[in-house]
């Protein structure tokens, strides 16, 4: 698995996510990391692939395990990253800020981050980049009682889900534990 801790980041974008693809792309490779772009490389491609089943192809790379993680893009970031959120092991957030970056890591554990190039300027693709991979789940909170333990059983029982499951229970969750979530400090 090509993995985040040796700078190597899986990328694509449609047509529509190309221009803010290519900053972030050339942003990240002038900072060392090896990106490995699997999307349109032009605007003028004959027969550019939809943003859904750029999507499914990076997400399928994430759940064989290929990458650690993805940045991915279209016009609005949300059409992609349907259509990513369809694989298995798939944690995909759609971001429009450095602070929904940080918290889809920290807080949810996303290994996918999606980018709508109709609303995130250049430089903010790049700042939400740096945050999306130099943060780690759980980090940042630890003066809030049990926030990992928290979001680590929601992580669980999200990749647990079983649709199927979950329908025969009535659709009533089924939980793999508890954690008391104390409530969050007030300066957080």
């Amino acid at each position: 698995m090509k993995m985040i801790k040796d700078k190597e980041i899986l990328i694509a974008a449609e047509t529509a996510g190309f221009p803010l693809k290519e900053a972030v792309k050339e942003y990240l490779i002038g900072t060392g990391w090896h990106v490995t772009d699997v999307g349109v490389q032009s605007l003028d491609e004959p027969d550019p692939i939809m943003f859904h089943r750029l999507g499914f192809k990076v997400g399928a790379m994430i759940s064989e395990g290929e990458f650690e993680k993805a940045i991915i893009f279209c016009g609005t970031g949300m059409g992609i990253h349907i259509g990513a959120s369809k694989c298995p092991r798939v944690h995909c957030a759609v971001v429009e800020s450095v602070t929904a970056a940080k918290r889809a890591v920290t807080g949810n554990n996303c290994n996918v981050l999606s980018m709508g190039a109709f609303y995130i300027a250049p430089q903010l693709g790049m700042q939400i980049a740096d945050v999306f991979l130099n943060s780690k789940f759980g980090e940042g909170y630890e003066d809030w009682p049990n926030f990992y333990e928290f979001h680590k059983l929601a992580y669980d029982e999200i990749n647990a889900f079983d649709y199927e499951a979950f329908k025969a229970n009535g659709f009533e969750p089924i939980k793999l534990g508890d954690v008391d979530l104390k409530h969050k400090p007030y300066h957080l």
